[in-house]
Formats: structure tokens, C-alpha cells, sequence
């Protein structure tokens, strides 16, 4: 194991209380593509922001053509070995919250329990009509679009779109506060797989080193925050993280 990882493994080990974030780069290794790297899916389709969703039913449809195709390699994606190593980690109580801002539902099938775990950005498993807010499980709503319906609508005749946040949407409040305050109380705080760009969720990182925790980084790419924190890798994160877990444990 490399020094770097031996480091991040004793304090991880040592720490009462662990706070993860993790993002696209996690699941990349599960063949689900992040969104700014080349190749990545914004460059094939622009993002909808929510009051263009609201107000077109253009863009309604360009949303729903995204999040259609997108479905079927979510849905055909397995955990990897990194997802597994935060289940482990967190099944024997070494992480008190992990906050993810992947909408894959990877987390959940990889056995994470659900009452440490915090959906930033919401979940591509369910729907929710954007009239009357009701919320439902995505298949049947699925079935109905990859039949030939542009657009999904409910019962009231509102669309539906699939229950993640989208631009100019906000973030649920009560989930933010929690993600917040958990980084202010841990005394260890690891982004995974996560540029660190993406606000306000980004600010757990300073929040956690303003109340004293110690700070880590596993991603392959730069992030804002790489001269402040106490741990920096750049190993891919299926092959560190499983490292790091044997050695915690």
C-alpha cells in the first residue's frame, strides 16, 4: 500500500466520526459517464435548467430524450469495488453520513444503509409530476416514454420528470442542512470521485476544516480545494478505496 493511502487509512481509523461526498468520478468505473470530461455527457446534450422545463414542451422533450436514454445504462451499471468498500466501511460503523451527489442509485444497491445516506441531488429511480408534486416509481413511467411518449404526464396532466435536482431547482433544505452540519461535527471529511465544484454542496469540505476535522481528496482530477487538504490522491478510486477499507478494518 502506498504511503499516501496507509496515511488516509490510520486516520480514517482513528477518526470517531467520518463524513463522505462522493460524485460522478465514483461511478465512472461502473460505466456510467461523468458529465464535463471528454466524452462525457454534457457534451452531447446541454443542460435543461428547470424553468425551461416549466415553460417549453421543446425542452421538456429534450429533457426526457437525456434522461431516456441515459436510464438503460444506469439501470444495466453494478456496483464496483468502491461502492462496495463504502457498504463495508459504513456496516462497521466507520462512516456516520455519506452524501452522494450521483443520482444512480449505485450507494443502495451496493448495500449502503440508506438511513446514513443523503441524495444530494435527488434519485433517477422515481419520478414527480411538476403540477401537483406527486412522486412515483420511474419504470412504469419509463415504459411509457420508450413506447413513444414524448413527454410522460401524470393523471392531473402535468409532466413528469424524473425526482433529481436540476439546474435553477433547489436543493432539498433539510438535506443540505444535514450534509452541513455532519461535516461541522466529524473529524474526518473524504470527497470521492467529486471535482469539488459544484455548490453549495462543495462547502462541506471548508465547513469540515473549520470545525477541526482532518480533510481528504480521492479523485482523479484537480479540484479547488487539492493545497488545503490534509490527504490527495489521485489513485483510481476502485482500486484505493477497497485498499483503504482492509486496512481501517
Amino acid at each position: 500500500m502506498s504511503d499516501s493511502r496507509t496515511a488516509l487509512a490510520r486516520a480514517w481509523r482513528e477518526a470517531e466520526s467520518v463524513v463522505v461526498l462522493t460524485g460522478a468520478g465514483l461511478s465512472t468505473p461502473s460505466g456510467i459517464p461523468d458529465f464535463r470530461s471528454p466524452g462525457g455527457r454534457w457534451e452531447r446534450y446541454r443542460p435543461v435548467p428547470l424553468p425551461e422545463f416549466l415553460a417549453h414542451e421543446s425542452a421538456r422533450e429534450t429533457y426526457w430524450r437525456y434522461k431516456g436514454e441515459t436510464w438503460q445504462v444506469i439501470c444495466e451499471a453494478e456496483p464496483n469495488p468502491a461502492h462496495r468498500a463504502l457498504a463495508e466501511l459504513a456496516a462497521q460503523d466507520r462512516i456516520e453520513l455519506l452524501v452522494t451527489q450521483n443520482v444512480d442509485g449505485l450507494h443502495e444497491r451496493s448495500g449502503f444503509p440508506n438511513e446514513r445516506l443523503v441524495n444530494i441531488h435527488g434519485s433517477d429511480a422515481n419520478v414527480e409530476c411538476m403540477a401537483c408534486h406527486a412522486r412515483e416509481p420511474r419504470g412504469p413511467v419509463q415504459a411509457r416514454w420508450e413506447a413513444g411518449e414524448a413527454v410522460p404526464r401524470c393523471a392531473c396532466g402535468g409532466p413528469w420528470k424524473p425526482a433529481t435536482i436540476s439546474f435553477g431547482q433547489s436543493l432539498v433544505a433539510a438535506d443540505l442542512e444535514r450534509a452541513l452540519e455532519a461535516a461541522r461535527r466529524c473529524d474526518l471529511f473524504v470527497a470521492v470521485g467529486t471535482s469539488l465544484v459544484v455548490g453549495p454542496i462543495n462547502q462541506m469540505l471548508p465547513v469540515a476544516q473549520a470545525g477541526g476535522a482532518a480533510t481528504a481528496i480521492l479523485t482523479a482530477s484537480e479540484t479547488p480545494y487539492d493545497d488545503v487538504a490534509d490527504h490527495r490522491l489521485a489513485d483510481p478510486v476502485e482500486l484505493a478505496l477497497p485498499a483503504i477499507c482492509t486496512r481501517v478494518l
